[in-house]
């Protein structure tokens, strides 16, 4: 070969070189042709995470990939920037469906997708019972079980142990000494060892404290009390109670709050009067007196501080309730919610219109919700995306059936019972919210636990298998 041949095909190269090396460049870093805009950009990436493992992914009606069986995640990248329909399936489960858009050098993603089963299998936990009641820390259950006519006890109270599936007696009808007795109302302590029951017999009300959590279970007669209005379990004694009262002093009538000493039968003159409710929780009381101002003491009523300023407009005769999660503190009135605003100092209406509310399991976002619609408010930022800012309010959506109870399914889902429908919705506002039907079912009550639907029907009481990882 010539010189000059050499040179030639020397100079080739390096201007191939020169042309390759720098669409080599742009090509790693992500630069494409866009034939349809006939513009050079940049390109995107998808991420997912997803439950179950291993679950599809269809980009405009193309399978792409699949979520990885270790982490559930899958990266699709290479992607111009513009909007793709996404589906993300797997058998027996209901597909994931949304419209995302990709924008150059970017990462959109959906950390939180969970596929709802298909036709998911129930099993029998528990026959003849009458109602149920939950633990706090959704461990546990408290059936009222219906008894045989036969011996003249009607009714007993069982305990069911969620993670285990233990089931174990608690009491009968009879223990109580008081024939045709009934329960009127069964509630846990904060750290579900112990219960209060109040039982009735016509006019005649009686309580008692049973820690469930001995063997054998103790039972304690709180018959020295005198017309209790609310009683809470101490949370550094489960030989004590707090009780409020309704009491005259000096020609008005006015509401109390004391410690009870169970063993000496024993209470204490009052902590606090002139309150209108309370809540008792961790290592504070929280009460609100009849001038519109919210304290927070210690257990012992010391190191009192005032969290409003601007008195909230107290009203007689109209039920209270304060409600905590961490620094998080909200007021009911009847039918009405209220947020602490800590900068005012002040109580701001969240809705006029609740029929219930729960935290998530992370504490970070509260759901609340009347006959037809559900709202979330986010407690503190979320920075997955969507990203959210706290106090920001999501609408789920509005339905023309009644909601009669939601849970949490996970931190980003809930599970509600619509009529004779259990619907899972999620909270990725992004295009539409996805909400499936889980269950058609004919149904009194439900509740989410350990990953298990928990569904009474017509006395029988069902559980689901795991529903989430």
């Amino acid at each position: 070969m010539t010189r000059r041949s050499r040179s030639i095909i020397f100079g080739i190269l390096f201007l191939s070189f020169l042309v390759i090396a720098p669409l080599t460049v742009f090509y790693s870093l992500g630069w494409r042709f866009d034939w349809e805009t006939k513009e050079i950009v940049q390109t995107g990436i998808f991420y997912f995470k997803t439950w179950p493992r291993g679950s599809q992914i269809y980009i405009d009606g193309e399978l792409k990939n699949k979520t990885d069986v270790f982490f559930g995640s899958a990266l699709i990248d290479n992607l111009m920037p513009k909007t793709y329909k996404v589906i993300i399936q797997k058998e027996n489960y209901h597909p994931w469906e949304k419209t995302l858009e990709i924008k150059k050098r970017e990462v959109a993603e959906a950390n939180n997708i969970i596929l709802v089963p298909k036709d998911p299998n129930f099993n029998v936990s528990a026959e003849n019972v009458e109602e149920f009641f939950l633990s706090p820390d959704n461990n546990k259950i408290i059936v009222k079980e219906e008894n045989p006519p036969a011996g003249g006890n009607k009714w007993s109270l069982k305990l069911y142990e969620l993670k285990n599936d233990v089931k174990s007696h608690i009491v009968n009808e009879i223990d109580f000494s008081i024939k045709g007795v009934e329960l009127f109302d069964l509630r846990f302590s904060d750290d579900s060892k112990r219960i209060l029951l109040q039982l009735g017999l016509k006019e005649d009300i009686k309580y008692y404290s049973l820690e469930i959590d001995k063997s054998p279970i103790v039972i304690n007669n709180l018959d020295f009390l005198d017309s209790p209005e609310k009683i809470y379990f101490h949370p550094k004694s489960d030989r004590k109670l707090f009780v409020s009262q309704i009491i005259e002093e000096k020609k008005r009538i006015i509401m109390i709050l004391s410690e009870v000493n169970i063993d000496k039968e024993e209470i204490s003159p009052p902590i606090f009067k002139n309150i209108v409710t309370y809540l008792v929780t961790n290592d504070n009381i929280y009460h609100l007196n009849s001038s519109g101002l919210l304290l927070r003491s210690d257990l012992s009523g010391d190191r009192i501080e005032t969290l409003n300023v601007i008195a909230f407009p107290y009203k007689e005769e109209t039920d209270y309730e304060i409600i905590t999660s961490y620094s998080n503190i909200f007021l009911r009135e009847n039918n009405e919610l209220y947020y602490l605003d800590e900068d005012a100092k002040s109580f701001k209406k969240l809705s006029d219109s609740v029929k219930g509310y729960k935290f998530s399991p992370d504490s970070k976002k509260l759901v609340y919700y009347n006959n037809n619609e559900l709202m979330v408010l986010f407690l503190e930022k979320q920075y997955d995306q969507p990203t959210k800012e706290k106090g920001e309010k999501l609408f789920i959506t509005r339905f023309s059936e009644n909601i009669n109870d939601v849970f949490w399914y996970t931190d980003h889902h809930l599970i509600f019972d619509l009529e004779d429908k259990i619907k899972v919705t999620e909270l990725d506002d992004r295009d539409k919210i996805n909400i499936v039907d889980l269950v058609n079912f004919k149904h009194n009550e439900i509740f989410f636990s350990n990953k298990k639907l928990y569904l009474l029907s017509e006395k029988t009481l069902y559980s689901s298998d795991e529903l989430t990882h």
